[in-house]
């Protein structure tokens, strides 16, 4: 099954490998790379349109789907339709090319002429984006990875997450038929449904780079098909993250209720399934904010995205839990489904058996690490794994905090200070990425616009009639976008 240029008529089968392969040569031929930035915006703000037109309908499919209440989801499409216009306006301003022009210069001081070199950003070819299940809208079939690779220029093909198929169908028959009502080339995206189907296309040599949202195990497995082929190609993984949150003595002894309240609110919302959800706290082993975390008022249970995400967390809760050094705080009422739980343990166990007590528990459990001094967390600090986010609640003359910044900015791709993990804004200056295994690729980041560049390769034209040359590269500037000439930056001008 695909959807492309027409709807398929059931959402029930696996796109056969033939359909695949249509899929895949449709996109290796597209003219979407060769569109202007205009008519790329136009294509990106249509779509965006189109997603907020049928909210109404996609909400209602979602609702189903997915266990996510209304609200949730509505905020989520408008998410969604904001980061398609967000890269518009990246393509608009242009300077996402990183065009750079350096003249003939006969007296180049490295001992030899320089010849006429020009530099520029163009699109790898086609993606495959695996969808994720946690964010139906915003990183799953008109997400956050297929924005940012159509606005680079290239071709998208996403493979449907299993959680949500209908969903993903209805979905992808908008954005084809947004695309189709602005004239854009609606070979520029399909959707591909099965695990087979998501295995043929990220080992075919025309597809060129792929992004997923997922766990470390089904991350990895394809991280390593991707790099396995006879061409490896770049791999874009978020695979997991425990995203620290480290609360210094002072700050604990201030404002406890602060704290504990912010972390119920952040550990539960969307009963836990963010991949930036607060998992470990560190935090002292005795005082009021121990005390308000034991007699917290805990949400409901509420049911999880699905039958596998929920098995899976009952298996990693079962493991923390039972653990001989760890304990149960508190709880919420036991339900048929799965209810906040804190846990709690030490330090020295954490540092004992860090691979067990750092696993990272996706659903509404948070454990809580108590330690006795500023030592304690720095030591705890070093033995981190890569990840998303860490967070330091403290104050601003805590003697620790510069040492344990200096540390977290090597383990994490955001530090965050007195607020919460769980809000990823889309914007220019945000980081969504660490090192591994947070990330496959702690370079890059699969949130704010600073994504696009995952999906650009550099090519430099030497010696060449500017007539030939792409028009980014032209000596006028038609373009009107900002570009390195001859070492000096410059904003829009020649």
């Amino acid at each position: 099954m695909t959807v492309t240029g027409s709807a398929p008529s059931d959402t029930a089968g696996s796109t056969s490998a033939p359909d695949v392969d249509r899929a895949i040569a449709a996109a290796a031929a597209s003219a979407w790379a060769r569109t202007s930035a205009s008519d790329r915006i136009h294509a990106l703000n249509a779509v965006a349109d189109a997603l907020t037109a049928n909210t109404d309908e996609l909400v209602e499919i979602a609702v189903t789907e997915t266990h996510l209440g209304d609200a949730r989801l509505r905020g989520e499409i408008q998410r969604t339709a904001f980061q398609l216009r967000l890269f518009g306006a990246v393509l608009a301003e242009g300077s996402y090319l990183d065009a750079r022009i350096d003249h003939a210069d006969p007296g180049w001081p490295m001992g030899a002429p320089r010849p006429d070199l020009r530099r520029m950003l163009q699109p790898l070819g086609p993606v495959l984006v695996f969808a994720a299940s946690n964010f139906p809208f915003a990183f799953s079939v008109a997400g956050g990875d297929t924005a940012s690779a159509l606005a680079a220029g290239c071709p998208v093909i996403v493979k449907a997450h299993p959680g949500h198929p209908a969903l993903s169908v209805r979905t992808a028959e908008v954005v084809v038929g947004a695309l189709a009502d602005v004239g854009a080339p609606v070979d520029a995206f399909a959707l591909i449904i099965g695990d087979e189907a998501g295995r043929q296309a990220l080992t075919d040599p025309r597809v060129k780079a792929a992004a997923f949202t997922g766990s470390i195990r089904g991350g990895r497995t394809l991280f390593d098909l991707a790099n396995g082929r006879r061409e490896p190609i770049p791999f874009y993984g978020e695979l997991g993250s425990v995203n620290p949150v480290f609360v210094t003595q002072s700050a604990a002894a201030i404002r406890p209720a602060d704290i504990a309240a912010g972390l119920v609110t952040s550990f539960t919302l969307g009963a836990g399934q963010f991949c930036t959800k607060p998992g470990v706290v560190f935090l002292p082993g005795h005082g009021a904010l121990l005390d308000a975390l034991g007699h917290a008022d805990l949400p409901p249970a509420a049911t999880l995205l699905n039958p596998r995400i929920e098995s899976h967390y009952r298996e990693v809760l079962e493991q923390l839990s039972t653990h001989e050094q760890v304990e149960i705080l508190t709880s919420g009422a036991v339900d048929t489904a799965p209810a906040p739980t804190v846990l709690r343990t030490t330090v020295d166990a954490l540092l004992s058996d860090p691979e067990t007590l750092l696993t990272e528990c996706f659903g509404p459990t948070v454990l809580l690490v108590t330690y006795r001094t500023d030592a304690d967390m720095l030591a705890a600090a070093e033995i981190l794994d890569g990840q998303l986010t860490a967070t330091v609640h403290g104050e601003p003359d805590d003697a620790v905090v510069p040492d344990l910044m200096a540390v977290l900015t090597t383990k994490a791709g955001r530090l965050l200070w007195n607020q919460w993990p769980t809000g990823v804004s889309v914007t220019h200056a945000q980081q969504h990425g660490g090192p591994y295994p947070a990330t496959t690729a702690p370079t890059t980041t699969s949130v704010g616009t600073a994504a696009i560049n995952r999906f650009l390769r550099p090519v430099a034209y030497q010696g060449f009639p500017v007539e030939l040359l792409p028009t980014a590269l032209d000596d006028a500037n038609t373009l009107g976008i900002p570009r390195r000439i001859d070492g000096q930056l410059r904003l829009g001008d020649s």
